[in-house]
């Protein structure tokens, strides 16, 4: 049964949205004055709530994919001004909703930044460091995507998901396509390209904050807000920084309650004394080539070194495997969501036909990879079935393969290999052997001295030594070298460029693994002297500690 928004909002007169929707749609059609159209609201409606306009878009009117690009929100403010308080909400410090209004202040600063460089001739290194600010902005959206529309679409209101989703990645894409445009030094396009960030830039916060956000106050409990806190860190914050949340376990819901209290304490009572008493931790269940218990099946499933995730024959997602690798960022709030909701609309499309052909057994998987220089990444989509041959679902494999598809020849003696550990020549073993006594001598001296040869190279030219002294800093330093020596330096990365707060998030970490300090300055923008001198600067702080 689909949601009822209704049920989850403040009384709703169904009469009065009626009208607010006629008087609406005639006003942005052109076909009343923004004059008359107050003066309707005032005698056919009366006093407006944020929810009420989310309510309309919900449920009365038609949906359509360039919705979220023709509304005009502040045309609609200009209707509304006066009829609806638009003020922000007094709230806790560390409420979600307080981090998306500090994020999009941060944002607007930004472009006001950006209004004022377009209008002079175009300074590279002016916008560079601009740039490297304003691409933290996905990671703002990633976490409404992935915290805040899920539990909405649970309460019936899923136009942010439907709509609102393709205005987010049409101000990302702006963002990335002025950043190319500017290594391109097409001036009159990069310029364009920036009035454009600008304007729907200022347009999207503004449907956030007259709609979205005071709608969600509206929907949501402070429990479930308070939930939201654990997923909302582990995503990360675009612009600002965040201090650890504080958890209320007054407020907060059953599921995060402490083991042993409360509901869940008395089920648990209630069902062994009838002899339904749940399993203990330690105790084995049969799977079907073994006996596991609970913690070893969910060890196994943090330390696989591929991501799953796992969605159900009704297209529920049930499960995703919690790994320190994972490689796109998720939280608890995709469990029990379609999983058309977590796909932005443009590729909707793919992911229907890729379930509906697993579903009726034309295919049985899909596979796709994306190829960039500094990564690829595999993924693999499998039909799940049972013995009888029914569809149970879908189970998601992806897995970094950077390095893998960097092996050449083979390995079959043991090697404890870092990163830069990758084999380039086959060694000789015992079972592949044909040759004679002396061919096998002679392969492993050759082979000997090759090794020793790499490990005094190794030694020679390890990236710790540039740690140990900063002034030896090259393009070739490993980033995942300096973090080892210097654990705090992780943290204090965002002196150098705020954009670096990405380190601390899953995908941020797994690049770290790999890249060196060439890398690092070409994927973030960052000058690589700048990163340097930055690097040296923190570096030597750490040292005085």
């Amino acid at each position: 049964m689909t949601p009822n928004m209704k049920a989850h909002l403040p009384q709703v007169d169904l009469d009065k949205m009626a009208a607010l929707l006629d008087i609406e749609t005639r006003f942005v059609e052109g076909r009343i004055s923004l004059e008359d159209g107050r003066k309707e609201i005032a005698q056919r409606v009366g006093s407006i709530r944020p929810y009420h306009l989310a309510f309309i878009e919900q449920t009365m009117t038609e949906h359509t994919d360039d919705e979220c690009i023709r509304e005009n929100m502040a045309q609609k403010i200009k209707l509304f001004e006066g009829f609806m308080d638009t003020s922000r909400p007094d709230l806790p410090a560390d409420h979600p909703i307080t981090h998306y209004y500090a994020e999009n202040d941060a944002f607007r600063s930004l472009l006001l930044e950006v209004e004022d460089l377009v209008q002079y001739p175009v300074i590279k290194n002016q916008w560079l460091a601009l740039f490297d600010r304003l691409r933290q902005y996905p990671i703002h959206y990633a976490r409404k995507q992935n915290q805040l529309y899920p539990v909405l679409e649970r309460k019936g209101f899923d136009r942010p998901t439907t709509t609102m989703w393709t205005f987010d990645d049409m101000v990302r894409d702006l963002i990335r396509d002025a950043r190319a445009l500017l290594d391109q030094a097409d001036e009159a396009a990069f310029i364009a390209k920036c009035q454009d960030l600008i304007y729907y830039g200022r347009d999207l916060m503004e449907k956030e904050e007259t709609i979205l956000y005071p709608t969600s106050l509206a929907m949501i409990s402070p429990a479930e807000f308070e939930d939201m806190k654990e997923g909302d860190r582990e995503i990360g914050f675009a612009f600002i920084t965040v201090d650890a949340p504080t958890v209320s376990h007054a407020s907060a819901s059953p599921a995060t309650a402490p083991a042993g209290e409360g509901f869940a304490a008395e089920l648990q009572g209630l069902l062994s004394k009838y002899g339904y008493a749940a399993p203990a931790q330690d105790a084995l269940l049969d799977v079907t080539t073994g006996r596991l218990t609970l913690e070893q099946i969910n060890l196994i499933y943090q330390h696989l070194p591929i991501d799953i995730s796992f969605v159900d024959e009704n297209e529920l997602v049930c499960f995703y495997s919690d790994t320190d690798h994972r490689i796109f960022p998720r939280s608890k709030n995709v469990i029990g969501r379609e999983v058309m909701n977590c796909h932005p609309r443009k590729s909707a499309h793919v992911v229907r036909e890729v379930i509906d052909k697993l579903r009726s057994g034309e295919q049985d998987k899909a596979e796709f990879w994306i190829n960039k220089p500094e990564v690829f990444l595999y993924i693999i989509y499998v039909a799940v079935r049972d013995k009888a041959g029914r569809f149970r679902g879908v189970l998601e494999m992806m897995q970094d393969c950077t390095r893998i598809r960097a092996f050449e020849g083979s390995r079959t003696l043991l090697k404890w290999a870092d990163d830069e550990g990758i084999p380039t020549e086959a060694p000789a073993t015992e079972a592949a052997s044909s040759t004679s006594d002396v061919e096998n001598s002679t392969s492993e001296i050759k082979n000997s001295t090759s090794e020793v040869k790499k490990t005094t190279s190794e030694v020679e030219n390890t990236p710790t030594k540039a740690a140990d002294d900063p002034e030896a800093l090259t393009p070739t330093t490993k980033l995942s070298a300096l973090f080892e020596r210097y654990p705090e330096l992780r943290n204090r990365m965002t002196e150098i460029s705020p954009l670096f707060a990405m380190l601390k998030t899953p995908f941020g970490k797994l690049m770290a693994k790999k890249a060196d300090l060439q890398a690092v300055s070409d994927r973030s923008g960052v000058a690589f002297d700048r990163l340097v001198a930055g690097l040296q600067r923190i570096i030597a702080d750490l040292r005085k500690e």
